[in-house]
Formats: C-alpha cells, sequence, structure tokens
C-alpha cells in the first residue's frame, strides 16, 4: 500500500491486516512491529479479530520513567517513597497519583528543599502519576524472553527494507502518485520472485546485494 509522506504508517497497519486476510488467513499471528507501530488500537483488533498477539517495543513518546521502589511506589528528588493519592481516568486510561509524604506533616522540612514543597498551598509537594496498565498495550511484558526472542526476527523486515531501498524506490523520476504506486508494486514482485525462486531452486545463496538480485531475477 503507497501512500503520501504525511501518512503514519500505524494508521494504515489494520487496512494491511484485513486485506491481507481476504487471501491469507491471519489467525492467531503474531505481529511484529518498530515502535511506530504502538498503537493501541493495533493491540487490540490483533487480539479481538484475529486471535493474535502483538511484538511491538513501547514508545515513550517524551514521557518521564520515574525510579521506583519494588512495591511500586516512586522516589521523589529527597529519596523519599511517595504515597498514593487517589486514582483518576484520563483519556481511556488508569493513572495512579502520587503524592509528597511530608505534606500534611505541619512541621516537617523537605530534605532537598523543592521548590513544591514551599508553594504556600494545603496541598504542597510534588505529585506524580503513573499510568496503570489496564490494556493491551502496557500488559505486554518487554523484558522477557519470549518477548525479546520474537522481536529479534523482525531483522528479517530490516533486510527486506534495504533490498527495497537498492531498487531506488525513494527517489522517484516521477510524480503523479499512481506511477509512484505502479513502481512500488513492481519492486515489491520482483524482490518477492527472487525470494520464490531462492527457495523453489535451494541454492542456499544469499541475496543482500541488488547485482545478485539481477542475476537471479
Amino acid at each position: 500500500m503507497t501512500t503520501t509522506a504525511n501518512v503514519h504508517d500505524s494508521t494504515v497497519a489494520l487496512d494491511i491486516l484485513a486485506d491481507t486476510h481476504t487471501f491469507l488467513p491471519i489467525t492467531e499471528c503474531t505481529f511484529l512491529a518498530d515502535k511506530g507501530y504502538d498503537v493501541k488500537n493495533i493491540y487490540n483488533q490483533v487480539q479481538e479479530l484475529y486471535q493474535g498477539e502483538c511484538i511491538i517495543p513501547l514508545n515513550k513518546r517524551s514521557t518521564k520513567n520515574p525510579k521506583l521502589l519494588p512495591q511500586g511506589n516512586p522516589v521523589c528528588d529527597a529519596g523519599l517513597a511517595m504515597w498514593k493519592d487517589g486514582k483518576f481516568s484520563d483519556n481511556g486510561r488508569t493513572r495512579q497519583k502520587f503524592c509528597c509524604p511530608l505534606k500534611s506533616s505541619k512541621n516537617a522540612d523537605c530534605p532537598c528543599h523543592h521548590k513544591n514543597f514551599y508553594n504556600g498551598k494545603k496541598h504542597r509537594g510534588c505529585t506524580k502519576y503513573i499510568t496503570i496498565p489496564d490494556d493491551l498495550r502496557l500488559s505486554v511484558d518487554r523484558d522477557s524472553k519470549y518477548f525479546k526472542s520474537n522481536y529479534s526476527l523482525r531483522t528479517e523486515c530490516e533486510r527486506y527494507n534495504s533490498r527495497f531501498k537498492n531498487t531506488e524506490q525513494e527517489r522517484m523520476w516521477v510524480r503523479n502518485k499512481s506511477s509512484v504506486t505502479n513502481l512500488n508494486t513492481i519492486a515489491h514482485i520482483s524482490l518477492l520472485a527472487v525470494a520464490v525462486a531462492a527457495i523453489t531452486t535451494d541454492t542456499g545463496q544469499s541475496y543482500r546485494k541488488l547485482k545478485a538480485v539481477k542475476r537471479i531475477a
């Protein structure tokens, strides 16, 4: 599927999966992708529609990762364990609020003299928020051996991308989108034909360079 540069890959991923499923059933599939596809809708539909799973790294989207104690409480800048201070929902996610453990003390003084502790307000001190993993995207254990071993298989995709770039599709000499789409399609068909030839002939050769691709084609 050829799109313009302003269309994000993740927005067309589900359309590609749906089209593929019409001629090649992908039930119980494993969807391997880079962090650009770390979108909640992809996780949900892969499981709900295809009973599959997603192996995608977490895109932290410029969010901070606070230092956590084993029980899950964050540590403030002064090195103190912060206290739970209720939960709330925000944009479809549930977040746990943590507050300064000294905020209710009348005579306490912040060890690091943080500016939030001396703001003159009733609820003084620092606050931090942690999203509770209540959806598929956040429930994936990305530190497990299962995740890492499966994600390592995505290097196959990078090798294909490298071969595709060698066909000069990133430097188009045409401007019409239909023409670009046709050239992309021809390039993909050619590379897939090479892959089929390599498997059916069982030559055991490597076709990582464009010259080798031309010879076998």
